[in-house]
């Protein structure tokens, strides 16, 4: 069995509508997975096929109107409700670079989206809300997985007022753009990364200094350990290093949900998780919404913002 074929199945139900049993089952499964692969595939997740659909839809939908139409939500900043990036500059276009349009929504604690197309907003209001949903439990799940009560990530990090993104990548197809498509190697901010491909393969995780693609597992989010999770966890659940490659002439589209703290909510490891000498505390407190900014920041330099936390002890 190669690597793709062994990489860890988390069952979702077993939280919701199994036995305590089952969820105890389930909740040490997810600790050796965040621990032993920082990602894993999540099935029996209860979200409607037809919902991830009718979404997958309603984005082509978007990135295939005008260039005039995009811009009216063209925007820089990390914190800009509605981010979208909506062309490629042929000026610096280099034979090895890769390339993919985006839009990034800042969907919690407050909800924004472009209101065009037609019932995109309503959409992905009912998308959102059913992710964040998922990743809540799966956060109580790991809460659990580290020897803590369920609730206590979500009180010291304070989820209830979490920032979640909803950024969705559309890759064009090769008759569209002849050009490479997909992201350089990079972890993302937040504890987790919740995604979900349109049938077009593409995203890769290093594992054991190997590239490995994703395991297929139909209606199946692929789950990654984010940066702070690997913080707050003390380095226990490393953030899974990253990138896509699309070989596929066919167009792809990914919906990807980082959730993480509030914020205002300063992050460092779990005092439980730090005792002096014997358990020192490997990474500098810093507060979320300014390790969002140094991360795009070092990112646009070939930098990584965990070089910045990260102590060398």
């Amino acid at each position: 069995m190669d690597l793709q074929d062994s990489m860890p199945i988390i069952d979702y139900a077993l939280f919701t509508v199994g036995t305590a049993d089952d969820r105890s089952m389930v909740v040490q499964d997810l600790g050796r997975a965040c621990e032993d692969w920082g990602c894993f595939m999540l099935v029996n997740h209860g979200i409607p096929e037809a919902l991830i659909h009718e979404m997958m839809n309603a984005s082509d939908k978007f990135f295939n109107m005008t260039t005039k139409e995009k811009d009216e939500f063209a925007a820089s900043g990390v914190l800009d409700p509605i981010r979208c990036s909506t062309g490629f500059n042929p000026a610096n276009k280099h034979k090895d670079s890769l390339w993919r349009e985006y839009l990034r929504l800042i969907v919690h604690p407050k909800f924004n989206c472009p209101h065009k197309p037609p019932g995109f907003s309503e959409l992905a209001s009912d998308y959102v809300k059913r992710t964040r949903t998922v990743a809540m439990e799966l956060v109580k799940g790991v809460s659990e997985s580290l020897g803590f009560e369920a609730s206590y990530m979500n009180e010291e990090l304070n989820l209830d007022s979490g920032f979640q993104l909803l950024a969705i990548n559309y890759y064009p197809s090769l008759a569209e753009f002849h050009t490479p498509r997909g992201l350089m190697p990079h972890t993302d901010h937040g504890l987790l990364t919740l995604l979900y491909e349109n049938g077009v393969p593409g995203l890769e995780v290093l594992c054991n200094g190997k590239w490995v693609g994703m395991r297929d597992v139909p209606n199946a989010f692929s789950v990654l350990n984010s940066d702070h999770l690997e913080i707050f966890s003390n380095g226990k659940y490393k953030s899974k290093l990253h990138r896509t490659v699309v070989k596929d002439e066919r167009k792809r589209i990914t919906l990807v949900n980082p959730n993480g703290p509030s914020l205002d909510t300063v992050v460092g490891p779990s005092s439980r998780l730090v005792d002096g000498e014997n358990r020192p505390s490997g990474y500098l407190p810093m507060k979320y919404s300014e390790y969002l900014e140094l991360q795009t920041k070092l990112t646009m330099a070939g930098k990584h913002a965990f070089d910045t936390v990260r102590l060398h002890i």
